[in-house]
């Protein structure tokens, strides 16, 4: 590759980048079928016509932000279900990094929680493509612990989905924690607190379910 391509390679992602950037900021007010290309451009500083230089439609973007916003989640599902520790403080270190994602990530937890039963089509199928990998990491660490390596496999599934739907349940704890009225260390301590119990109920159910 020369130098100017390179340059120019580097600048289209420059560009990209801050399009996914700045409709995830527009996003924070509003729903993704109700933006439009043009507030997207006009917040980046570019004509119009640059967006379909890297998106074919909001749609396309949104999926693309779905891909930004859970694709680094992958070794945070699986710590969650790793059998190398005790459950009460895998339920905590869970619990603290899923608090630190939300800390560092409010609008692509925000953009998530509100897409994920939204209008437009692409995304919603994008999120649910992304979960059931998610599902799926799950149900092939479950199998490796002898707490439930024995189990059917569409209990394994059953209970991989409970894992990646509380959290999302955690995630939006911590999220509405962070705009609550009330003092926000409080808050905190009680989205902490009710998420804790809820993975630990989900960890009791998982060691007797073959009773």
């Amino acid at each position: 590759m020369s130098h100017i391509s390179g340059v120019r390679q580097a600048q289209k992602q420059k560009t990209r980048q801050a399009l996914l950037d700045a409709a995830l900021g527009l996003l924070e007010e509003q729903s993704l079928s109700s933006l439009g290309l043009r507030e997207v451009t006009r917040a980046v500083g570019v004509a119009p016509t640059a967006f379909y230089r890297h998106f074919r439609s909001t749609a396309d973007l949104g999926v693309a932000l779905v891909e930004e916003a859970l694709g680094s989640l992958h070794p945070m599902i699986r710590t969650t279900v790793s059998p190398a520790e005790d459950s009460d403080e895998r339920i905590a270190r869970a619990v603290g990094l899923i608090a630190g994602h939300v800390a560092a990530h409010p609008a692509h937890v925000r953009f998530i929680a509100r897409e994920r039963h939204g209008g437009v089509q692409p995304v919603r199928e994008a999120i649910r493509e992304q979960l059931a990998r998610f599902a799926e990491e799950v149900r092939a660490e479950l199998a490796k612990d002898p707490v439930s390596a024995r189990w059917s496999e569409a209990d394994l599934r059953m209970l991989a989905g409970l894992y990646v739907d509380q959290m999302l349940i955690t995630a939006s704890l911590f999220l509405e924690a962070r705009e609550a009225s009330e003092a926000p260390e409080e808050a905190h301590r009680r989205a902490t607190d009710t998420a804790t119990r809820q993975m630990r109920l989900i960890s009791v159910g998982r060691r007797h379910w073959p009773d």
